[in-house]
């Protein structure tokens, strides 16, 4: 057997114990909490805000809910453009349009081969336009998903009453959409029902099987999710405590009495059902040319009660009678945007010196508070010590004192939701108290700006050891308490 040479021998000792050392601290992540959400869930809730597009022939009727009377003639969006819908989406940071393919009136935006009540008897374009695909080629060339409404309650088709055929019909429609227009991110199911029709049956079960057969990675919203749920009110608010997770075998669709659970979600739930926030820009869903998009405030403060408290905000902008966003409405969607730009774009807490009162493989482990500070808002995170009961992390100012008025937590949703209550120190004094984080918790002061030496963020029950992916120390300019 060849001898290697003492200095090689020397060299190769060396590299081995260095490569051991190098690996020997590495500290594994903790293990997650079920349940967990699945890949769709977590892109969906990194939208933050996601568009609703009320568009049919309640625009020309002046109505929010159509007869199924009426007559095709009347739907002409003479000037419809498509890319402006997208445009306005895109400048408003918006990554995801969902848009009425079918009301509650029948009336269908593409030419179904199953009824002649759509597009199809439209003067429009002849006869032979189609507002889904024009959507869904404006979203493409610029990179925006898509989603669709299908109405389960049609006053216009014969069938509807008739549980059989009428499921049928809808199933073949869903079969149409979903085949025929790419990929879908979201399909939005209610429970809306006429009240002549009680005992009118819709197989839920059925349609949620097929659409996941058609396109396995979209995301079903209704009541009872499987994917998205309802908050329970049409006022883009959540429950001070709002929980992504739920029991599904307590929701069904349209059933009032829920109410209150969908809002609060379950801290002992088996299913990771994450909440969806909708309302209109305006007082209506559909077009009415006697109303105006709601104040930049007004805005704001649904923003702050539905993405603050762990939901996604599904905003509504309905295209006039000509078939374009109102000016008005765009303008109104830039200030926002504008606005959430200017209050989140600076954090003051990237100026702190940073500490927590432990962390998971000590020192070198990887799980430093300093995690809270990067870019990436899900996967790196601050992790404290699994024997640890007292859990905080403290900003201090190395400078002049913090101004702000908004704190931002954000949970390592991916490894479940855990936090359970927490609570805010300046200088040492409690000025605010929370219960769940989630993916994002905003904190937006009642009493104002503060000036601040020290922020701590104390963490006081929990599920298990938690996880906190990010935090912020914001300025918001809009916010003027004394005026609201």
């Amino acid at each position: 057997m060849m001898k290697l040479p003492h200095s090689l021998l020397c060299v190769t000792v060396l590299l081995s114990s260095l490569f051991q050392f190098t690996f020997s601290w590495l500290t594994t992540p903790p293990l997650p909490i079920l349940p967990l959400p699945s890949y769709s869930q977590l892109k969906w809730q990194q939208r933050e805000i996601i568009m609703f597009l009320h568009f049919g022939v309640n625009t020309f009727t002046n109505s929010e809910w159509g007869t199924g009377q009426e007559n095709p003639d009347i739907f002409n969006p003479t000037g419809l453009n498509a890319d402006q819908w997208v445009d306005t989406a895109v400048q408003a940071g918006i990554s995801l349009m969902i848009l009425t393919a079918k009301h509650h009136d029948g009336f269908c935006l593409w030419p179904s081969k199953y009824t002649d009540h759509s597009v199809i008897g439209s003067p429009w374009k002849d006869g032979h336009g189609d507002v889904v695909q024009a959507l869904v080629d404006a979203a493409k060339s610029r990179g925006v998903d898509i989603g669709l409404y299908l109405s389960p309650w049609d006053r216009h088709d014969r069938r509807y009453g008739n549980n059989v055929e009428y499921n049928e019909y809808y199933l073949a429609q869903l079969q149409e959409l979903l085949n025929n227009y790419g990929s879908v991110r979201e399909i939005w199911f209610d429970g809306a029902k006429g009240a002549n029709a009680t005992n009118m049956t819709y197989y839920f079960s059925d349609w949620f099987g097929m659409v996941k057969e058609l396109q396995s990675t979209i995301n079903i919203f209704s009541d009872a999710g499987p994917d998205v749920r309802w908050v329970g009110d049409e006022k883009g608010f959540a429950g001070k405590t709002c929980w992504s997770t739920i029991n599904r075998t307590s929701l069904s669709i349209g059933n009032a009495s829920i109410v209150n659970y969908l809002n609060t979600g379950d801290p002992k739930g088996t299913d990771w059902l994450p909440a969806e926030c909708d309302v209109s820009i305006r007082t209506g869903w559909f077009w009415h040319k006697s109303q105006e998009p709601k104040k930049l405030s007004q805005l704001l403060e649904i923003y702050y009660n539905s993405v603050g408290r762990n939901c996604l905000l599904l905003l509504n902008v309905p295209p006039n009678t000509t078939g374009l966003l109102s000016e008005n409405d765009v303008q109104r969607l830039k200030e926002f945007r504008s606005a959430i730009d200017t209050i989140f774009s600076t954090n003051l807490a990237e100026k702190c010196s940073t500490k927590a009162s432990s962390q998971r493989g000590g020192k070198d482990g990887g799980f430093g508070p300093e995690n809270v500070l990067d870019s990436d808002h899900l996967w790196t995170y601050w992790a404290p010590s699994d024997q640890e009961k007292d859990y905080w992390v403290e900003f201090r100012a190395t400078d002049e004192k913090l101004i702000f008025n908004v704190v931002r937590i954000q949970e390592a949703i991916g490894l479940g939701q855990r936090i359970k209550q927490h609570e805010i120190y300046i200088d040492g004094n409690l000025i605010a108290r929370g219960t769940v984080v989630g993916y994002k918790k905003l904190h937006r002061f009642e009493k104002g700006v503060v000036y601040a030496s020290s922020v701590t963020i104390k963490i006081t029950k929990s599920r298990g050891v938690p996880l906190i992916s990010s935090i912020g120390l914001h300025f918001d300019p809009f916010w003027h308490p004394k005026e609201q």
